[in-house]
């Protein structure tokens, strides 16, 4: 067998494999009720908070705080 064909034979493999990974979590997706998926996006969002103002009063007040405070808000997105 010549290394072309073994070459092109591992990236069909490649492929077939990365599609099965696709499926599988489109599969786990959906699973979810659109219930199920706002309560998750509601406990994220609380989370999320909550560690922000942990960091917020954790930092002494300065004249910069409400700079770095942007700046992390830009730079998680």
């Amino acid at each position: 067998m010549r290394w072309w064909k073994v070459l092109g034979l591992a990236g069909a493999a490649g492929v077939v494999a990365t599609g099965v990974v696709v499926v599988r979590a489109e599969r786990r997706r959906r699973a979810y009720t659109p219930d199920e998926v706002r309560e998750q996006l509601h406990v994220r969002f609380a989370q999320a908070v909550a560690a922000e103002e942990a960091v917020e009063l954790a930092e002494p007040e300065s004249r910069f705080a409400r700079v770095r405070a942007r700046i992390r808000r830009v730079f998680r997105r």
